[in-house]
C-alpha cells in the first residue's frame, strides 16, 4: 500500500503569527526535541498514529503527546495536518480553554483557506 504524503504545518493567524510554533520554539533543548519527534512521527503515520503519541479529544480535534508538551491539531484536507494549539500539561484532563483556543484557531484557519482549491 503507498504511503500518503502527509505534511504538517503550523496554523499562522492573518497577522501571520504561529503561537504554537512559538510555543514549541521557546521549549527546552530536550523538550523540544521530543515534541519535534512527535510531530516527525504525525508526518510519517498521519492518521494511523495513536496513544501514546495521538489521541482524539472530539470531532476533528486530535491531540498529539511529546512528555509534556501537548500540540492540538487537525487534519484540514488530504494529508495536510495543521497544528493550532500548544501548551503544558498540568491536569489529567485536557484543559476546556486549550481546546476552545484551538477551536477558534480551527475555526480561523478554515475561514480563511476555504477557497484555495
Amino acid at each position: 500500500m503507498p504511503e500518503m504524503p502527509w505534511t504538517v504545518e503550523f496554523y499562522r493567524n492573518a497577522r501571520g503569527e504561529s503561537p504554537a510554533f512559538d510555543f514549541v520554539d521557546k521549549l527546552p533543548v530536550r523538550e523540544r526535541a521530543v515534541v519535534t519527534r512527535v510531530i516527525g512521527l504525525l508526518e510519517r503515520y498521519g492518521p494511523l498514529l495513536r496513544m501514546p503519541y495521538a489521541r482524539h479529544l472530539e470531532a476533528d480535534l486530535w491531540e498529539l503527546r511529546a512528555g509534556a508538551g501537548r500540540v492540538l491539531y487537525f487534519l484540514y484536507d488530504n494529508g495536510r495536518f495543521i497544528l493550532l494549539h500548544a501548551y503544558r500539561k498540568k491536569t489529567d484532563k485536557t484543559p476546556a480553554r486549550e481546546i476552545a483556543t484551538a477551536r477558534r484557531r480551527m475555526r480561523d484557519y478554515r475561514e480563511r483557506h476555504t477557497n484555495e482549491h
